[in-house]
């Protein structure tokens, strides 16, 4: 039953990452820890694994339509990758309770940013400064949470580098792909401690919805999914935050 329920969550994750281009591990680590009884840290860390394998599959079809822009992928990624590398340093001396109020507050912050109507690219170029940030800040949230930080890269990518929004979706999803691997192996020495069973089982059925979500997602209308997707978060926030206070104290 629970490789049933892994398949089943597997395929929500993956279907979020596909047609929104972030939001799996916000997802995978709740999921994780209430549904499968991972601890926060061991979540964070396995759902590292499941996003990197799905957004790397979301990414497949962008590569194809030439919706992937490399060089402002790996320019994010290498700016922040002193505070992904030190995050994940920084996660192991962090209490469970730590991790999961301060990813209640990511979710809050996340469904907050994708309520606010889209960007557009002819909008005034942002600061190199406030880029640098906010790539440090992306990097600071997967080495700590395990979150790949999708809805922060999208409108960075649109208003430094004037990327139209479909092709943002898929850059996001290489950024996400790079972040998240880089934290996982950072957290390699928690790898030991995992049951895998359960994230693969995850892993496995994201990677193949989010192909066919990503596929599909030009068909689907941009702001259903966007009001959707913050509804959801504030829900998983407000429990995430109900259980860490009031269930476990």
């Amino acid at each position: 039953m629970e490789i049933l329920g892994a398949l089943f969550a597997g395929a929500f994750i993956g279907s979020v990452l596909g047609f929104v281009g972030a939001g799996g591990a916000m997802l995978s680590v709740p999921i994780l820890i209430y549904l499968f009884d991972f601890t926060p840290h061991h979540a964070s860390t396995a759902a590292l694994a499941i996003v990197f394998l799905a957004a790397a599959a979301g990414a497949v079809p962008k590569f194809r339509s030439r919706d992937v822009l490399i060089r402002e992928a790996l320019t994010i990624w290498s700016l922040g990758l002193i505070t992904n590398l030190g995050g994940s340093i920084l996660s192991r001396h962090l209490s469970d309770k730590t991790i999961t109020a301060g990813f209640a507050l990511v979710l809050i912050f996340a469904a907050t940013s994708m309520l606010f109507n889209p960007l557009k690219g002819d909008q005034k170029k942002i600061p190199l400064a406030i880029l640098v940030l906010v790539s440090l800040t992306i990097g600071l949230m997967t080495g700590v949470f395990g979150v790949g930080g999708g809805f922060l890269a999208i409108p960075i990518l649109v208003l430094f580098f004037r990327i139209p929004q479909n092709k943002a979706a898929g850059t996001s999803l290489v950024i996400i792909s790079a972040n998240s691997l880089t934290a996982f192996i950072a957290h390699s020495g928690m790898w030991h401690e995992i049951k895998w069973a359960i994230p693969i089982a995850i892993a496995i059925t994201a990677v193949a919805i989010a192909t066919f979500a990503s596929h599909k997602s030009s068909k689907m209308p941009a702001s259903f999914l966007r009001k959707s997707f913050a509804i959801l978060l504030y829900v998983v926030a407000a429990y995430t935050l109900f259980q860490t206070y009031f269930i476990t104290g």
